[in-house]
């Protein structure tokens, strides 16, 4: 039965890392795979997450599953705050409900086989660029996707103008898929004001936008970052959005993310959970225990929370400096990723920069160099480091 099977070609991004691992050359550099790395080019282990992890496990007494399947009410409540903000309305009024799922790409997962088995005549519109795995998740759940435009490549910003004029195309009961911050793999996001037009937009057109949410404190901080969502929450009568732990605490492999739905009432709310507690049981069933347990203790302990804070402070601190060392690396060798210079650089935010490499110079990078960046230019800021700035740039020089 398998003998027809053909290999499957390698994920854009997965099969970059598995090309990075098989280079011998020492002085590779891995700026594709969104991952956080510290000043030395290692993922931490959050301090706060191993205390964190020590007062877990001192009084765990049980590995049975995780009842209900949606997530524990400790757990959905922290997640419901740090979207939200404390005590809000959208929350207390019980019209947002929310389910643990295997991380971010999880619950896209999850609000794909909801719209598929509840909403089938609904079309998922996502940006362009936008994350690779996008397109590929939500095909795998059956639900058909287009786009409306976002970036423009001249300016290295949003091309906002486009933008509405494409939202303004996007049919009743559609669904549009937003980032809420830290746009990957541009790294531009919308200013507030630009938040209320879209919000405006979606309004008058009766759509439903779902924010992927992964990067929440890798931009400007945790309620500026969560501003534009809000913004949503408030102008929308229903809404949802996918939400990632991955980033913000380290925890890339405990697989802790979550979705969350904003329905009109309560009660429609409740129904909507009921379906997507159906989804969860045909998939994974229950959800993982000890990195959604490594979250509510953090939340909802005030000393471990400052500390967190403080540790997430520290990694968006690192990002922009990078961002601001390699835009004055390039000027330095007269090196400009635009026609205007590399400012749009250090004004992207998060752990991605569009850089406008073109392919071509993205392999010669990669074979050259030994230095791995995603074919349309995405470079993971995070990934630089004073110990490689100058290479890369020297490298950048001679290809650009």
């Amino acid at each position: 039965m398998f003998e027809s099977i053909e290999t499957a070609a390698p994920d854009a991004i997965l099969g970059l890392t598995e090309a990075f691992r098989k280079d011998t050359n020492p002085q590779k550099i891995n700026l594709g795979v969104g991952v956080f790395q510290d000043e030395h080019g290692k993922t931490p282990l959050l301090k706060s997450v191993k205390e964190a992890e020590r007062r877990i496990l001192d009084v765990e007494k049980t590995k049975t599953y995780v009842t209900p399947n949606n997530g524990t009410a400790e757990y959905v409540a922290c997640v419901q705050r740090l979207l939200f903000g404390s005590d809000h309305p959208t929350v207390t009024s019980g019209r947002a409900v929310s389910a643990h799922a295997p991380g971010g790409t999880g619950a896209l997962r999850l609000a794909g086989d909801y719209l598929k088995q509840n909403h089938s005549e609904s079309t998922l519109w996502m940006s362009d660029p936008t994350w690779a795995n996008h397109r590929a998740i939500f095909a795998a759940a059956g639900v058909p996707t287009q786009s409306y435009p976002y970036y423009d490549a001249a300016s290295r910003g949003l091309a906002f103008d486009r933008m509405l004029e494409g939202l303004r195309e996007v049919p009743a009961r559609d669904v549009v898929l937003l980032h809420a911050c830290c746009h990957n793999p541009t790294g531009v996001d919308p200013e507030p004001g630009q938040w209320e037009a879209i919000a405006g937009v979606l309004a008058d057109r009766g759509c439903v936008p779902l924010l992927d949410f992964a990067y929440q404190g890798f931009g400007t901080g945790l309620d500026d970052d969560a501003s534009g969502f809000r913004i949503l929450a408030e102008r929308l009568p229903e809404l949802m959005v996918c939400s990632s732990f991955s980033k913000n605490f380290g925890l890339y492999c405990e697989r802790v993310g979550a979705l969350t739905v904003v329905s009109a009432t309560a009660e429609v709310s409740q129904a909507v959970l009921s379906q997507i507690k159906l989804c969860i049981r045909r998939s994974y069933s229950n959800p993982p225990a000890h990195g959604a347990a490594v979250v509510s203790t953090v939340l909802d302990a005030p000393e471990l929370r400052r500390s967190w804070e403080s540790e997430l402070e520290q990694m968006r601190d690192r990002i922009n400096g990078m961002r601001r060392r390699f835009a004055e690396s390039l000027d330095a060798r007269g090196v400009k990723l635009s026609p205007s210079g590399n400012a749009f650089v250090v004004q992207q935010k998060g752990m991605f920069s569009f850089s406008g490499l073109d392919k071509e110079q993205v392999h010669r990078l990669r074979d050259e160099f030994s230095i791995y960046l995603v074919g349309d230019g995405r470079i993971n800021v995070a990934g630089m480091t004073e110990a490689n700035m100058d290479r890369l740039c020297d490298a950048i020089a001679t290809v650009a």
